[in-house]
């Protein structure tokens, strides 16, 4: 099996299924944290509920996307060198939609620092939308991983 070989030797397997365990919660993250966007967009500002909002989204950023993301990349990386990923062209679309998804995380942690600010600049159907971004990012990245078109 050569995809024991390389540096990772042995723990290449170990470290695959904890990139996937990651990468699982960190979508999760991503899921979740637009959808309480939504609901809290919808509340009085300076309410209670508003304030709940506040707290429970800043804990999905620190407990589950933050760290989740971390190792996403690191345990990531490590995979990618270990095979040789940076000279395949699947890999390159790959990484570009990491990154992109990435900055997005940057954006929705932004967009929550305006929503506990008081602040609304998008629209509930705006925020619906945005909502859509991961899961097209990890369609798209499931075929660049499994079928390899280029």
């Amino acid at each position: 099996m050569n995809n024991l070989i390389g540096w990772l030797g042995v723990a290449y397997l170990w470290v695959k299924a904890a990139h996937v365990t990651f990468v699982i919660f960190w979508m999760a993250g991503l899921f979740l944290l637009p959808r309480f966007y939504v609901y809290h967009q919808e509340t009085a500002v300076g309410s209670p509920e508003d304030r709940a909002w506040i707290e429970r989204e800043a804990r999905i950023r620190s407990i589950i996307l933050n760290p989740a993301m971390i190792l996403v990349w690191i345990l990531g990386l490590m995979l990618a060198f270990n095979v040789g990923a940076f000279s395949q062209g699947w890999f390159h679309a790959k990484l570009a939609l990491v990154v992109a998804l990435s900055a997005y995380q940057g954006w929705l942690g932004a967009y929550g620092k305006k929503l506990a600010r008081g602040e609304r600049p998008l629209s509930g159907k705006a925020v619906r939308i945005i909502n859509e971004v991961p899961g097209i990012a990890a369609a798209l990245i499931v075929v660049l991983v499994i079928v390899r078109p280029f």
